[in-house]
């Protein structure tokens, strides 16, 4: 198993379009690393979720504004992975209606939304290494770690197959254009076409080239220290 550097923790991003079954890869690279798994699409999910149960027209931006400011959640960690309770709650499958998916990026544009997502989602590294997934992980939230991955795949039969339907083209047509925070490939990040991969393929090859960076890494710490520069 691999152990994270004792300096800092970890910070493995993990990015990409919707259904490019990033979800699924970055909880198999969390398992095997032992790391903190963190959906940060679930975050803004269960932000979308409250403003539907608080009857927000997610359109208002100064309504969902207020909202986020306003609503009682806490950061949470269990069973490996961080999260967003409301009330001491979490709407695990609340938050993966048809509903919450048709509002969820409504209320994602948010700038004021994006800024309080973007501290909470930092603080998740008090819990430790983390395998973040999300949309702007590589780009906004973490832009600073060397562990940036992009993948690319259409995939709305897998939306279909766990009875969800959604125009996902047009959703990550709108988080690109969005004015804060776009999904856009990150500076740095290896992009994955995983579309003739299997999950297990997929975050193999993505635990690969995390070990290979991990080992050039702690070779660059290990001649500063010889050389009086650590």
């Amino acid at each position: 198993m691999l152990q994270a550097r004792k300096k800092a923790p970890i910070v493995i991003a993990i990015d990409g379009t919707s259904a490019s079954g990033k979800s699924t890869n970055s909880k198999l690279v969390a398992k095997a690393l032992n790391f903190v798994h963190v959906d940060t699409g679930a975050m803004y999910r269960t932000l979308a979720w409250h403003c539907l149960r608080q009857n927000i027209d997610v359109q208002n931006v100064k309504a969902v504004s207020a909202a986020c400011r306003r609503w009682k959640t806490s950061l949470e960690c269990a069973d490996g992975s961080a999260y967003l309770a409301v009330d001491g709650y979490y709407p695990a499958s609340e938050i993966r209606t048809a509903e919450v998916s048709a509002a969820v990026s409504h209320v994602a544009a948010v700038a004021k939304v994006r800024e309080w997502m973007k501290k909470t989602q930092r603080d998740c590294i008090k819990f430790g290494s983390l395998v973040m997934e999300g949309r702007d992980i590589g780009t906004n939230v973490f832009p600073e770690t060397d562990f940036k991955y992009y993948q690319l795949e259409e995939r709305s039969r897998r939306r279909a197959a766990d009875g969800i339907e959604e125009n996902l083209a047009a959703r990550d047509q709108r988080d690109s254009q969005r004015a804060a925070a776009p999904l856009m490939v990150a500076l740095g990040a290896r992009v994955i076409n995983n579309s003739q991969m299997t999950s297990e393929q997929t975050s193999s090859m993505i635990l690969a080239d995390i070990r290979e960076r991990l080992a050039e890494l702690e070779k660059i710490a290990g001649n500063r220290q010889k050389t009086g520069m650590a």
